[in-house]
């Protein structure tokens, strides 16, 4: 039965109510829970592997910098006691390697195991420790100095280092703040997480060379799924199950519009097999040729897959439309930098406000990431089609974001803004459903006159500049700033 429109969500449970609750062996984690205790994943995107990063304190014994009478071990019992404050921070770090070393010898004994990390956090101690930073960068891994003021002189080199072969791969966090020792692993967790993600893409279409770019760059695996075996997992989803998380979804709405109770049911089914593929593959990303081969003007899927998307990016795993695989692996690069999932999007210019509006019928209540808050969303159909589940989500007004897409696999273009406005009303018949207006730090003129390389992009929550450029010297990534 359709729902009537600007029935409230109590009506509408009222009238689609046909039966209890039954919770269905797959879906481990309700989007809206806040816990991730019983789900499989080790952080947000990445699944059962730990991220394995090699924690070096350097220091020389009996140094008279910062001070003659430094404890080396004084020291490190110091730091180990910021990552024990931390320790919510590191929690899927496995400090593989964690040692103190006081010579170049020490670091080419352990060179073998270095070859094992995805990266090195290099502690700077005290002075005189070139020869050892120089045995560290010749392991050739991704490597971060934390140094804090008075650690001794070799920060005057840094800046030159960068820029010699031997540096390529090393950067820097000169800094008091303590905190940012978590920042200083972010890098190597997005590069665990490229590595480690499997993406499933439901296509027709030919992807295999861009699978195998992004294969032999980041280690991404992005394998083809067929049809039949989706819509077999479909029917071998219980109603009961089906029914509980429609329900799940009804009753955390704040409206459904469009919607039938019936679109809803469908569309509930197909996410929790979403979800069941993902586990049966052992994958963290799926994604649908929704607007293509699995749709066209015949329907083909039992469902528009939006539903199923929104709950993977709710769960710390990713939903993505369109088969967009450009926005897949932008989606895996931000959940392993900052552990929160991406927005795609159809932007549009508004230059009266130095602002672009970013646009899709698709959004995720969990834009804070799988333990945050869920923003306010109605359930309505997909607007270009009139058909379909969406969650149209307001997004926070005020909050900065971080808008990207990796181009190829060697380019990311980015810019930073502000949300100036969400507008969620049914007066907002214009462009998707869910869309964000966000003022641009820098022109907006050169962002839409820089602007390249087709209609997507990815938006997450913050300002995560920093960040990507850590990934991007690591990885040899090149980055521009669309619009400054």
């Amino acid at each position: 039965m359709p729902a009537r429109k600007g029935l409230n969500r109590r009506q509408f449970i009222q009238l689609a109510a046909t039966g209890g609750a039954v919770c269905l062996a797959g879906p481990r984690l309700w989007p809206f829970s806040g816990s991730l205790q019983s789900s499989p994943l080790i952080s947000p995107g990445c699944r059962r592997t730990k991220v394995k990063v090699a924690r070096l304190y350097m220091g020389i014994p009996d140094s008279h910098w910062p001070k003659p009478t430094l404890d080396l071990q004084q020291e490190i019992a110091f730091y180990r006691s910021e990552f024990a404050r931390m320790k919510g921070e590191f929690a899927d770090i496995d400090f593989a390697v964690d040692e103190l070393v006081t010579s170049s010898a020490q670091v080419s004994a352990l060179q073998e195991r270095l070859s094992g990390v995805d990266g090195i956090l290099a502690i700077h101690l005290s002075i005189d420790i070139g020869d050892i930073l120089k045995s560290i960068l010749e392991a050739g891994q991704p490597t971060m100095i934390f140094a804090r003021p008075y650690s001794g002189h070799e920060w005057v080199h840094f800046g030159e280092l960068r820029h010699q072969p031997l540096g390529a791969r090393m950067d820097c966090l000169l800094t008091s703040d303590l905190d940012q020792l978590a920042l200083a692993v972010r890098p190597f967790r997005a590069i665990h997480h490229l590595h480690e993600a499997k993406v499933l893409n439901l296509t027709t279409r030919d992807f295999s060379e861009y699978a195998g770019q992004v294969k032999g760059r980041f280690g991404t695996e992005i394998r083809p799924v067929g049809l039949d075996r989706m819509v077999a997992i479909y029917n071998g989803i219980s109603d009961k199950a089906a029914k509980a998380e429609a329900d799940r979804w009804i009753s955390g709405s704040v409206q459904i519009v469009e919607p039938s109770a019936g679109d809803i049911f469908k569309s509930a089914k197909l996410a929790l097999a979403l979800e069941k593929l993902l586990d049966e593959e052992d994958a963290t990303v799926m994604t649908v040729d929704c607007y293509g081969s699995m749709w066209d003007r015949t329907i083909k899927l039992p469902a528009y897959p939006c539903l199923g998307f929104a709950r993977l990016n709710n769960m710390g795993l990713g939903g993505i439309c369109e088969s967009d695989l450009r926005s897949a692996m932008t989606h895996i690069i931000f959940q392993g930098l900052v552990g929160r999932p991406g927005f795609i999007s159809d932007p549009t210019v508004d230059e009266s406000k130095g602002s672009i509006i970013l646009a899709h019928c698709l959004g995720t209540p969990k834009m804070d990431g799988p333990a945050g808050p869920a923003a306010p969303y109605k359930i309505r159909t997909v607007m270009e089609r009139q058909e379909g589940v969406v969650p149209q989500v307001e997004m926070r007004v005020g909050q900065k974001v971080t808008q990207a897409i990796l181009i190829g696999t060697d380019t990311i273009r980015y810019f930073t803004g502000t949300i100036i406005e969400a507008p969620v009303g049914l007066k907002d018949d214009r462009g998707c459903r869910t869309k964000i207006n966000v003022k641009v730090d820098g022109d907006i003129n050169r962002l839409w006159q820089n602007w390249t390389a087709g209609l997507h992009r990815q938006t997450v929550y913050g300002d995560i500049t920093k960040e990507l450029g850590f990934l991007a010297r690591f990885k040899e990534i090149k980055l521009i700033a669309e619009a400054v």
